[in-house]
């Protein structure tokens, strides 16, 4: 019995951080820092010390992605391109990869590469498809190395 009672107070003590740190993302979040914004929105997706919520998430991520953060740009295009709380869009997927492989992030230089591969929100091209893979391959991504 006590153990249960130790386990429920580590628990409510986990969700007391997690809503703080909500509480403190969203404050730095509405005065415009995107970093807030993009960890707001990963709470948001996740549900991690909020309810899940991919419309919130979307939000978040949007006014981040906007301000250049390379990450929220990555998971918007991944919600575009699941239809993670949003209509599948192959086209704005591939925008939102764009933006974030040219800045370098090595999930995105995949998808990008991936897109590319299967013709999904572009055209097929094997010599983009390479040249992404190949981007994320040698950053360590061992889908890309598989895939070429």
């Amino acid at each position: 019995m006590n153990k249960l009672l130790g386990i429920l107070l580590i628990l409510f003590m986990m969700t007391s951080v997690f809503s703080e740190n909500a509480k403190g993302w969203m404050e730095k979040a509405e005065q415009g820092d995107s970093k807030a914004q993009f960890n707001l929105g990963l709470m948001y997706f996740t549900g991690e010390g909020v309810d899940q919520d991919y419309k919130q998430a979307f939000q978040w991520y949007t006014k981040a992605a906007e301000q250049g953060d390379a990450q929220a740009q990555y998971y918007l295009g991944f919600m575009y391109l699941e239809g993670a709380g949003l209509i599948e869009d192959h086209k704005k997927a591939f925008e939102w990869y764009s933006k974030s492989a040219k800045q370098g992030n090595v999930n995105a230089q995949y998808y990008l590469g991936l897109m590319y591969f299967l013709g999904k929100g572009i055209s097929k091209d094997f010599k983009q498809a390479f040249k992404w893979y190949t981007k994320a391959a040698e950053r360590g991504n061992a889908q890309a190395q598989y895939f070429l």
